[in-house]
């Protein structure tokens, strides 16, 4: 059981929620405290448990039809497991959510809202954000997006353009991601009368429309302080890594999968580079 549990996490995306939430509220407290570790180990673990957890629990029978889920890029939950899922979400995140609202403010307290609404929403019955096309890429976009702005806001930055560049290039960056990994699910998600972006305008016009979402979101990184430029060039391998998927026809869709573990590759990758540049951000001020 906690094996499955672990599984339906996606452990391989941990850090792309624990990440932004330390690096934003890391940058702008320039200290470690105990709500930058117990918020981190929130976006780390149990965050992540209830989006893919939930997620896992309501698209079974779309799983089940799919050929890549039971690995790191998804479990197919037992039956038997729903229940068990459903309540180990709420054990593992509720005390972390009254922490951070005890030690948060309004402002903060309405950006965690909206970030654990878009995890419920996306997958929930009734609401299903995933089956509505192109807010389900918003709304997913919105799952990493928002722990960097929970972090900034609970830490009380100061927004600036620079700033809002980032996080919109960020945002792009996801939506990108998201329209992408969506396509090698057409036959699949049409089968089990799912909706996305990629079923709806199909998997040629989600690539191209994935690529200059991440084109953009580079352009956007041009307009943020030194060195925040340079992390233009990483959108860069995100796009090229898409291309030879330009005209995938829908019936071979699920041949994108090979991109997306492409993707999963790069996202080390870049994230170390980010890193670097974040180390470089930091020593900066320190050395003016």
């Amino acid at each position: 059981m906690i094996r499955q549990l672990l599984l339906s996490s996606r452990p391989l995306s941990w850090v792309n929620t624990a990440f932004p939430f330390a690096a934003g509220y890391l940058l702008t407290t320039r200290e470690v405290d105990l709500v930058f570790v117990l918020g981190t180990l929130y976006f780390l673990v149990p965050y992540n448990l209830a989006m893919y957890g939930i997620n896992d629990v309501f698209d079974y029978e779309s799983d089940l039809r799919n050929p890549r889920k039971g690995g790191v890029e998804g479990a197919v939950l037992d039956r038997s497991l729903h229940r068990v899922t459903l309540w180990t979400v709420v054990i593992t995140n509720v005390p972390f959510l009254v922490f951070l609202v005890l030690v948060g403010s309004p402002l903060s307290w309405l950006v965690l809202a909206v970030s654990v609404f878009a995890v419920i929403a996306y997958s929930a019955p009734r609401l299903r954000f995933k089956e509505r096309p192109f807010l389900d890429s918003l709304t997913s976009s919105t799952h990493f997006v928002s722990p960097a702005v929970y972090g900034l806001v609970l830490a009380g930055a100061t927004f600036t353009l620079g700033l809002w560049a980032v996080l919109g290039a960020f945002f792009l960056w996801g939506v990108a991601s998201h329209a992408f990994g969506a396509v090698q699910d057409i036959v699949a998600d049409r089968e089990g009368g799912i909706g996305s972006v990629a079923t709806v305008i199909g998997a040629a016009a989600t690539v191209r429309f994935a690529f200059a979402a991440y084109l953009l979101a580079g352009v956007l990184l041009l307009l943020t302080p030194w060195p925040g430029p340079l992390a233009a060039v990483l959108a860069l391998p995100y796009a090229v890594s898409i291309l030879p998927f330009w005209s995938l026809p829908d019936a071979d869709a699920e041949r994108a999968n090979a991109g997306w573990r492409r993707f999963l590759g790069l996202n080390f990758a870049t994230g170390f580079l980010v890193t670097l540049l974040l180390i470089w951000a930091w020593v900066l001020p320190a050395s003016a």
